[in-house]
Order: structure tokens, then C-alpha cells, then sequence
């Protein structure tokens, strides 16, 4: 295939240029304006949300909510280990300290197991966290009952990170919902974009006028430029709101395509010993934003990146999953709790085994054909070349009738 497949690219609706052309008009290009306020309330409605801030991005979100906890120098914060960087890093702006949590194997996310030791010697330690970092990985919904229930018993804060999961559920109730503050990211590579830039959700609407407030370089009510706290410039702009406004209006159908691609993944897979699918957690809906999978290594004899490089050999862009925040040298100093002490971190083994395939809601019914034959096509390469080995050393390419889309 001459054009590349490529993991998760943004898919506009054809409306985004009026919502964008209406700022022109109106000369409303800086932050504020209608867009930024109707792009709020747009998902203040879908995601039942108590109130909505629209700010530069999902890391920027994460940081105003760490900052509205008065989290600062010295603190302690929780948080989930196989994510994006970007959900930890905040803690490090405000000068305070992380401990990694491990995930579990039925949704990937936060163990609640080792969330509970972890707080159990925090308080024995009388160094309690300021808050609990929670994310949603790939748009699976995380334990939230249970990792509720625990932070809750301790009287820590919960932070969602659903920087992914935009339109997943657990029980019926959006993602994002459950803590004292959600995040949202709306990143180009996400299920919708503004080009960059993301939310802030909270239970108290007070704690959104205070972020709004700090997110507009903490300008106090004068006639001339007062400033009593430090603040930032974190809001979104009112032309990139635009853009949110018109991705909103088809959100539903951009999980659809996902969720599709999801289903279609898993049963080409059925058939393939060498691969599993990420599991879907009962009383949950994910919005699949990433369909991954797991390889059996074992049996292959393939690591995640040698799939990827004979994925690439076929123009498809896959990549690996996270790899675990507490083995990035920059947090290798930091505390780590395992799912279960003495075996094997969850996360880790994820990130040996696991890849993501290419999941945009604009894929073609030819393209995912075309992805899920090639990967079909590697493993069976691979066989041939593990049983030819002792003969003349070399593996005949293996044909298949779904392979003529190559």
C-alpha cells in the first residue's frame, strides 16, 4: 500500500472551518469568546460534568488541579504508572514527590491492591499523599468502585486522568466524573482534537472559577494589572474552541468508528494464538481509542519492536505501549508499588508484550483488512522461518488469500 496507515490521526467533521470563520468575524481570536464558552458547556452537557474549564492542554489541566490541591514543595502525589509521561510530570513543576503505582490485568489501570499498601505506609508514615492520580488508559476505564472506595477511607483527592477516554463509561457514568477533578486532552492524536488543548472538569464549580482564575495569569478584579498569586497562561483559545465545538458534534460517531475497529481487530485475532486483545472490563464501555494488543513473546520468539519494524515494511505505523514511568530515568529515584509484592510488575510485563495497532475513526474497511493481513502475514512468516531453520536457513514468504491486498 502506497499510502501510509497511520496510528491515530484527527478526523474533521467539515463544520470546524465555520465555528473557526464565526472568531474571524467577530475578531475574536485571543482566549475568550463564544466558542470557548459554547465548547464548555458542550462538555459540561455530554459528560454530565458539575463545571468546565477549557485550558492549553491536558497537561495543563493536570497541573491547575495539583495546584488547586495546594500541593507544593515536599508533597507526595500517587500516580498510575503505564501512562504518558504527561501524567506525572506536573507533580515535578510544583516541587513535589511521586510514587508509582503498578496496574492490574483486567483493565490495565491502577491496582487497587497496591494503591491500598501504598496509602497503608503512607499513613503509617504519617506522609499521607496530597492527591491520587488515576488514568484511563487507551479509554478503559479504570476500577474507579474500588480505587474510589480507598481514597476515600484515606481522604485523598482523586485527580482523573482521562486524557483518553473522552465518551468512555463505567457504570453508566462518564470517565473523568468520579474525582475531586477529571482532565481531558483534546491532542491531535486524540478520539477528538482542537489541534492541542484540553479541559478541566470538577464536582465543585468553585474549584473551576479558581482554575479559570489562575489560568489567566491570576489577573485580580482592577482597573490596572494586579497580581496577588502566581499565575499562568493555560486557557484555550477561542479559534481552537472552534474547532472543539465542531469535533463535539460527532463525538459519538468518532467512538463508534473506534469501538468498530476494535471489534473488527479482535475477531481477525481469534484466530491467532500469538495475539490477545486488551480486555474489556465488565460494567464498563470504553471508547477504544488505541486498540492494543498483547504478544505471546514466548511462543514468537518476537518482541513488540520486531512486529513493529515488519509492520513498518508494510507502511503501517503501530507502537509500543507505555513505557512504565517508573522506569524512565528521569523518575528512577521514585517509589514503586507492585500489583502483587514478589512477582512480576503488571505494567512491565505490558509493556514487553504489548503494541498498539492503528485505531483513527477515518480508517477504511481496506485498511484495517489490510492491517490485520499483514499482521497475520509476520506471524506466519515468522513460523515458516522458525521451521525452515536447519535446512537451507531461509523462510519462503507465506501466502494468503487476504494477502492480496499487498
Amino acid at each position: 500500500m502506497n499510502k501510509a496507515i497511520l496510528l491515530s490521526t484527527p478526523h474533521m467533521s467539515g463544520k470546524e472551518q465555520d465555528y473557526i470563520r464565526e472568531a474571524f468575524d467577530t475578531n475574536w481570536i485571543a482566549p475568550l469568546g463564544i466558542n470557548v464558552t459554547e465548547f464548555e458547556q458542550q462538555i459540561k452537557q455530554y459528560t454530565g460534568a458539575k463545571a468546565v474549564c477549557a485550558t492549553s492542554s491536558g497537561t495543563a489541566s493536570i497541573h491547575l488541579a495539583l495546584r488547586l490541591l495546594e500541593v507544593g514543595y515536599g508533597d507526595m502525589v500517587f500516580c498510575s504508572a503505564f501512562t504518558f509521561i504527561a501524567s506525572a510530570n506536573p507533580i515535578k513543576y510544583l516541587g513535589a514527590d511521586v510514587t508509582f503505582i503498578d496496574s492490574e490485568p483486567e483493565t490495565w489501570n491502577m491496582s487497587p491492591q497496591a494503591l491500598e499498601r501504598a496509602l497503608a505506609d503512607a499513613k503509617k508514615e504519617q506522609c499521607l499523599p496530597k492527591a491520587v492520580i488515576i488514568v484511563h488508559l487507551y479509554g478503559q476505564s479504570a476500577k474507579m468502585d474500588e480505587l474510589v472506595t480507598i481514597c476515600e477511607s484515606y481522604g485523598v483527592p482523586i485527580i482523573e486522568d482521562a486524557a483518553e477516554s473522552l465518551g468512555s463509561t463505567y457504570k453508566g457514568q462518564q470517565t473523568g466524573t468520579f474525582g475531586d477533578f477529571g482532565i481531558f486532552s483534546f491532542n491531535g492524536n486524540k478520539i477528538i482534537t482542537t489541534s492541542g488543548g484540553g479541559a478541566l472538569v470538577a464536582k465543585d464549580p468553585a474549584m473551576i472559577e479558581k482554575a479559570i482564575f489562575l489560568a489567566t495569569q491570576a489577573k485580580e478584579e482592577a482597573l490596572h494589572y494586579q497580581h496577588e498569586k502566581i499565575g499562568y497562561n493555560y486557557r484555550m483559545s477561542n479559534i481552537l474552541a472552534g474547532i472543539g465545538r465542531a469535533q463535539m458534534e460527532v463525538l459519538d460517531n468518532r467512538i463508534a468508528a473506534r469501538q468498530a475497529n476494535f471489534r473488527f481487530y479482535t475477531e481477525k485475532c481469534q484466530h491467532l494464538q500469538e495475539v490477545s486483545m486488551m480486555p474489556e472490563f465488565p460494567n464498563s464501555v470504553s471508547n477504544h481509542w488505541l486498540s492494543a494488543i498483547r504478544l505471546d513473546v514466548t511462543k514468537t520468539g518476537m518482541t513488540p519492536y520486531d512486529v513493529m519494524e515488519r509492520m513498518q515494511a508494510y507502511n503501517i505505523e503501530t507502537r509500543v505501549l507505555w513505557k512504565p514511568l517508573h522506569l524512565q530515568p528521569v523518575f528512577e529515584t521514585m517509589s514503586f508499588y507492585k500489583h502483587e509484592q514478589g512477582e512480576e510488575a503488571v505494567c512491565e510485563r505490558l509493556f514487553r508484550e504489548g503494541l498498539c495497532l492503528p485505531s483513527g475513526s477515518n480508517l477504511t474497511q481496506t485498511e484495517l483488512e489490510y492491517v490485520s493481513a499483514a499482521l497475520e502475514n509476520i506471524f506466519k512468516e515468522n513460523e515458516q522461518s522458525e521451521k525452515s531453520k536447519g535446512g537451507d536457513g531461509k523462510a519462503n514468504l507465506v501466502e494468503t488469500g487476504t494477502m492480496a491486498l499487498l
